[in-house]
């Protein structure tokens, strides 16, 4: 096990090059199941959830290969098993989008119950239902779900939710199904958009990409292809966020920024501005970050809502940025009933947060945070906002289960450090004996 010890206060200043979408490059590495032809694809984070769902393809009879820095080659032409690695699905909620590709390459899948982060419950029936409507049979068993189906057809399928899970797993099962799938109420997320992109590159026929209609019609057989995983706008948030809370400047390279108009609307009402050039946003130095108050002088609220709105996965990274705006602001998780639940730590390091309920904070700022000796990470994004929450803390900060961020963020210590933060990784165990072991990763691997 490991820990992040940050040492607070630094101003972090300088240039990084954004990571790929971790969402889409979940979504597109079991795409590649869709072919029995090689798929290379770039701009792929080197993140933990990557890696498992790396070795799920793997334990599947898929062999992989990195051709070049951030670029990976799968070539899924002798596929052995539809049965999911337990061990391994158990690790990653994303486990479950490997069922659309495998039912309609091999006609069945068995998925063990998925793993992720602890927000909340998030329920998969609107995936399962989906599967049926196209011909899928389900069957429960203990721990584990298998679905069957001779050939998938199409059909017209309106979505119980804006599920992005339920959308994209829908949507590699009717790629090859026989005859025209029409899915309404989809989501449409960049992370969406890319892996339609990839399908289509691969020879897939989808119109309505970037709405909430999507019409499919079937073909019989996919193709190779190369695809580009877009930039990760969580982390482009998250650095966004690291760079205006220290009172830094920071330019984000490639960081797609036709998909942060409403991120930026959003921010902006805690005072945060960048500017864009080009595919690159820069961050100016300085900011003075203050709540712009409602018409009629009211609290504002934050809420997510389906793409374009605002994403539930920045939620904890606004919250955090508020803990240093002034003013007061109130957030609105309606999707998962455990999002905020993070929020004690930051209470204990100094923020004036107020639980209201478990979809609902009220946060006035600002005020000055303090490092603190001990707090772990329950998620990916909570793991984040606590690691920004140090950055601008007074003091030091011990953060430990850090394999929770290292799941969505890619080499995040180093990439801190080269702006200027003080972010040591240490083996937790030494740390606990009063001995301090600098862990030396790359060596690792």
């Amino acid at each position: 096990m490991q820990q992040f010890i940050i040492e607070g206060g630094h101003t972090l200043t300088g240039e990084l090059t954004a990571s790929g979408n971790k969402n889409a490059a979940l979504k597109m590495l079991p795409a590649c199941l869709l072919t029995e032809e090689p798929v290379t694809l770039t701009n792929l984070p080197d993140i933990g959830d990557v890696r498992v769902t790396i070795q799920i393809l793997e334990k599947l009879g898929a062999t992989t290969e990195w051709v070049a820095p951030k670029t990976l080659r799968v070539h899924a032409q002798n596929i052995s098993t539809g049965a999911i690695d337990p061990q391994l699905g158990h690790k990653t909620r994303a486990s479950v989008v490997f069922s659309g590709p495998l039912l309609a390459r091999l006609g069945r899948v068995e998925l063990p119950i998925p793993g992720g982060d602890s927000i909340g419950e998030r329920r998969v029936d609107t995936l399962t239902s989906a599967l049926e409507q196209l011909g899928g049979k389900l069957e429960f068993r203990q721990n584990a779900l298998e679905i069957t189906a001779k050939r998938l057809t199409g059909a017209n399928i309106l979505l119980q939710e804006a599920s992005v899970t339920a959308t994209e797993n829908t949507i590699m099962a009717a790629v090859l199904a026989k005859g025209t799938t029409v899915i309404r109420n989809t989501a449409s997320e960049p992370h969406v958009q890319d892996l339609c992109h990839m399908l289509m590159a691969m020879g897939a026929q989808i119109e309505g990409v970037g709405t909430n209609q999507l019409t499919i019609t079937g073909v019989e057989r996919l193709g190779g292809c190369e695809a580009r995983v877009g930039a990760d706008y969580m982390e482009v948030g998250s650095l966004i966020g690291a760079a205006v809370m220290t009172g830094g400047a920071l330019t984000i390279k490639e960081a797609d920024p036709q998909h942060l108009d409403m991120i930026a609307l959003m921010l902006g009402k805690l005072g945060v501005r960048w500017q864009v050039t080009g595919a690159d946003i820069v961050v100016p130095a300085g900011q003075s970050l203050t709540v712009s108050r409602d018409l009629g002088n009211r609290i504002p609220t934050i809420k997510t809502q389906p793409w374009p709105a605002f994403p539930p996965d920045l939620m904890s990274i606004a919250l955090v940025i508020a803990t240093q705006s002034a003013g007061t602001v109130m957030f609105h998780d309606w999707m998962y009933e455990s999002r905020f639940f993070f929020t004690d730590k930051l209470v204990r390091m100094g923020a004036n947060i107020t639980l209201c309920d478990p979809h609902r904070v009220l946060v006035q700022g600002p005020t000055p945070l303090h490092g603190l000796p001990y707090i772990t990470s329950p998620d990916i994004r909570a793991g984040m906002a606590m690691l920004l929450a140090a950055l601008a803390a007074k003091g030091q900060t011990h953060i430990f289960n850090i394999q929770q961020i290292d799941r969505g963020y890619e080499r995040i210590d180093e990439k801190l450090n080269t702006l200027g933060a003080s972010i040591q990784r240490v083996d937790a165990d030494a740390v606990s004996t009063g001995e301090v072991q600098l862990v030396n990763e790359a060596s690792q691997r």
